[in-house]
């Protein structure tokens, strides 16, 4: 029993999913709560995606199942956002992006294998890493690397890891790496042996700077990506893993034995929110808007080293003239204001404690209430770090 127990890998916490706790049981003691610690959009799934929905519960009984009409749009998405050709064979329909992180993962990966990471980066690599008894390498990237993985990094880790996981858009930053650096990693990593698994869960919501696909430089990368963010359905619980000809085989059998498939009504309704621009184009507007109140307001309250929100819906801002504790500065800022944020140690082991990140995939009412709510916070205490 004692060496099972020894085996099983420490994983630490998610500290925001502490937070959001927190910020729900203050509201069932009646406190006004904006919600801006989980990167969950506020709006649901599109309309006709949801109407569809309806219609499939009357008419289908459903059951596993892979949607062939899914998989096909999912190839076109790729040849009209990416000019990518891919089979659709070689797409595996799974609950969610974390899923498909698991299986590229396991099928690429034995124990003990080094996959390097940029840090900050999201919480759920460097743990999903340690489960599978994998070594996390977390490339440390701030202002100079504009918080992302470089060619040149990579190039310089002695030994090389067995892989990478990119992320561009990136979580908790919103940074994006240019597809010429794109196309020097992809380098890297052809000539070094390592094997690239790039998320992009945030692609399709970006602010002016195209976000090219891994594909489009290296046709051998993984791909994870999932319909929680841009086709704002989080709740349905779909995604897909995108690999390369060669790994068809080893990911289905994993598929098959570890997840089965994910649900099919989920299936119906996202075949039909990937046509629903006009929805979906409406919900970028309005993180657009969300992002320029917020890159407004905040220099102002103090917080004016932020990573630069090139993608995805989040601010993470560097609140070292305040606290070097980011997860009590979240839950007293929460306490004394309502409004819940994500404190950077789970995104940055080491430098995280200064930092902490906004989500702003809310309503723009919630984003200038919570401004309201927060400007007189940091001032407060602004005045009272200059008198100290």
């Amino acid at each position: 029993m004692a060496t099972a127990l020894h085996m099983t890998a420490k994983i630490d916490p998610f500290q925001a999913i502490a937070v959001s706790g927190l910020a729900h049981r203050l509201k069932a003691e009646g406190q006004s709560i904006i919600h801006m610690e989980f990167g969950q959009p506020s709006t649901g799934a599109p309309a006709a995606a949801i109407a569809e929905a309806h219609r499939v519960l009357d008419a289908d009984p459903m059951g596993y199942w892979e949607s062939p009409a899914l998989k096909a749009r999912i190839v076109r998405h790729y040849a009209d956002w990416y000019g990518v050709t891919v089979n659709p064979a070689q797409i595996l329909l799974t609950c969610g992006a974390s899923p498909a992180l698991v299986l590229a993962l396991n099928m690429s990966f034995a124990p003990g294998d080094r996959v390097a990471f940029a840090r900050p980066g999201y919480v759920a690599y460097r743990n999903t890493l340690k489960a599978l008894h994998m070594v996390p390498v977390e490339l440390g990237c701030g202002e100079a690397e504009r918080y992302q993985m470089s060619a040149q990094a990579l190039a310089a880790l002695d030994p090389a890891p067995k892989g990478v996981i990119l992320a561009s858009p990136a979580n908790p930053t919103g940074t994006i790496i240019p597809r010429e650096e794109l196309a020097a990693i992809a380098e890297v990593c052809r000539s070094r042996g390592i094997t690239i698994i790039s998320d992009e869960i945030y692609h399709g919501i970006t602010y002016g700077t195209r976000t090219p696909s891994i594909l489009e430089v290296e046709p051998q990368a993984l791909v994870v990506n999932s319909f929680s963010k841009y086709w704002s359905m989080a709740g349905w619980r779909l995604g897909w893993l995108l690999v390369p000809e060669s790994g068809i085989d080893a990911a289905r059998a994993r598929m098959g034995n570890l997840f089965l498939t994910p649900p099919s009504l989920a299936q119906h309704a996202a075949t039909v929110a990937m046509d629903c621009t006009a929805d979906l184009q409406a919900n970028l507007d309005t993180y657009a808007r969300n992002r320029d109140l917020l890159l407004a307001a905040l220099p102002g309250m103090g917080l004016g080293r932020i990573a630069p929100p090139d993608g995805a819906f989040y601010i993470y801002a560097d609140v070292s003239d305040f606290t070097d504790n980011s997860l009590e500065f979240c839950q007293q800022l929460l306490r004394d204001t309502g409004v819940a944020t994500a404190p950077g140690v789970d995104f940055d082991p080491i430098d995280g404690n200064r930092f902490l990140r906004i989500s702003f995939a809310v309503s723009t009412p919630e984003v200038e209430e919570a401004i309201r709510r927060i400007g007189p916070w940091f001032a407060a205490r602004n005045r009272g770090s200059r008198e100290a």
